[in-house]
């Protein structure tokens, strides 16, 4: 069995400092609950963090069921999650009851919320530019690009950067895809699953396709395939570009 096959998501529980599987231990479903505590971008990261435990459980093939723990601004909190990318959550505890999940977690805001159980802790988000005036998908790859446990400052730089880069690498896997399909290298792949399951290392995933963006006598193809295949964890819609003119 290669490498990546048996990369298991840890991810640090808040209430010790230790990692846990993410997944249960036994075959069965994740409940991931996002505890928002109000709408604001802080709320937002909280979301997205959310979103990608999803996305990794479910591309490690753990069955996940998605929760949104908010008694206020469901509208407000919905619509901002929709323009990031984000996929919906069901509402409310009592409609994952009787789902015989086998293992649970807490998305929070650092020193926020404490509910019952493994506990996921969000670093807070300090806006210096407006976040709404920014390209959703900018925002989203610039909060993907700190570590959940470090606070992000949104200035006007680091969602220019992220816009930049995000332009970048479409044209690049729009092009890429003209070119012969090429298999993801192992070692490639195996990067990748080892950063996310790295207590969702996802600035480690963004490095390992800044490598691959201009690693020599490696097949476009190939560039194509890994961006493509990372994408289902970052949602950053890299493939938007393909077909459309030069």
């Amino acid at each position: 069995m290669s490498a990546y096959a048996r990369s298991v998501l840890r991810i640090i529980d808040a209430r010790t400092g230790e990692p846990v599987d993410a997944a249960p231990a036994r075959r069965g479903l994740t409940r991931i609950e996002a505890h928002t505590e109000g709408f604001d971008v802080t709320a937002l990261r909280v979301l997205l963090v959310a979103d990608l435990l999803v996305r990794a459980l479910e591309l490690g093939g753990t069955p996940v069921w998605a929760l949104l723990d908010e008694e206020g601004q469901q509208a407000e909190l919905r619509a901002g999650a929709a323009a990031l990318g984000i996929r919906p959550f069901e509402e409310g505890r009592d409609a994952a009851s009787g789902l015989g999940e086998a293992q649970v977690l807490h998305v929070v805001r650092e020193g926020g919320a404490e509910p019952e159980g493994v506990r996921v802790a969000v670093a807070p988000v300090h806006p210096e530019a407006p976040p709404e005036e920014a390209d959703p998908a900018a925002l989203r790859l610039a909060l993907l690009s700190v570590r959940r446990s470090v606070p992000v400052r949104l200035d006007v730089a680091a969602l220019a950067e992220a816009h930049d880069t995000l332009v970048r690498w479409r044209r690049a896997v729009a092009v890429w895809a003209q070119q012969p399909s090429r298999p993801i290298p192992d070692e490639v792949r195996a990067e990748l699953r080892t950063a996310w399951a790295d207590d969702l290392d996802v600035p480690g995933v963004l490095g390992v396709l800044r490598w691959v963006e201009s690693a020599p006598d490696l097949p476009d193809g190939a560039r194509f395939e890994t961006y493509a295949y990372a994408d289902r964890l970052l949602g950053l819609d890299l493939a938007r570009d393909l077909g459309a003119p030069a």
